[in-house]
């Protein structure tokens, strides 16, 4: 089955509550956190994930594109967080396991994303114990950027190490997914689909989601 998250990254935050309402037809609701070091961009942190956990019981899905995250990782399991998914590329493989390990003892769902520039066996360290890979389609950092089309040979190849070694394993895309290129991700291997401007640029985010399922 193939989930939805919208990305509250493009929501009106002066009213989260609401926001969350109109795109509660979706499975997931996505959380951009962003610190300005890892990624050129400032975006949100433990504050509006509280205030966003209050607001709704769907499952909230923590992108976390920040350096080191171990040192955050309990909390943003206490603030909310359904699933946690930390960048390969922000810390050493050592760093990456220990926040693994942290995720474990928080009771929260665990999962890494890649950059476009990364390789998709960079996942196979930890895959067996991983509930969602996240396969990013643009460079992480700011909403509205096109999907890069070289990225589906990534979602393929990660697509068939998760089959080869944790079928259980979701493996979600984000950045520049319209009903368009939602098709061609899913066609790839893709089960989750992250989308900011294509849910909350929309009049109707109801109908956004569903097109998206397709």
């Amino acid at each position: 089955m193939i989930k939805i998250a919208p990305s509250i990254l493009t929501a009106d935050l002066s009213r989260l509550a609401e926001e969350i309402r109109r795109v509660s037809s979706a499975d997931w609701i996505h959380v951009d956190v962003m610190d300005g070091v890892f990624v050129p961009n400032l975006s949100f942190g433990l504050p509006v994930l509280g205030a966003a956990r209050r607001c709704t019981e769907q499952f909230l899905d923590v992108h976390l594109m920040i350096t080191k995250p171990e040192r955050y990782i309990d909390a943003f399991a206490r603030a909310g967080a359904d699933l946690l998914c930390v960048h390969l590329e922000a810390d050493g493989p050592d760093g990456i396991a220990r926040a693994l390990a942290r995720m474990e003892a928080c009771g929260v769902k665990k999962g890494v994303a890649l950059r476009p520039i990364t390789k998709a066996e960079a996942i196979l360290p930890y895959l067996e114990q991983l509930d969602l890979v996240l396969v990013m389609t643009v460079e992480p950092g700011f909403g509205g950027q096109a999907f890069l089309e070289g990225q589906l040979e990534t979602i393929r190849q990660v697509r068939a190490l998760i089959d080869r070694v944790n079928p259980a394993c979701r493996l979600e895309v984000d950045g520049g997914i319209t009903p368009l290129t939602a098709r061609r991700a899913v066609a790839a291997g893709a089960d989750t689909l992250v989308a900011g401007s294509a849910v909350y640029g929309a009049a109707d985010p109801a109908q956004a989601i569903q097109a998206l399922r397709g």
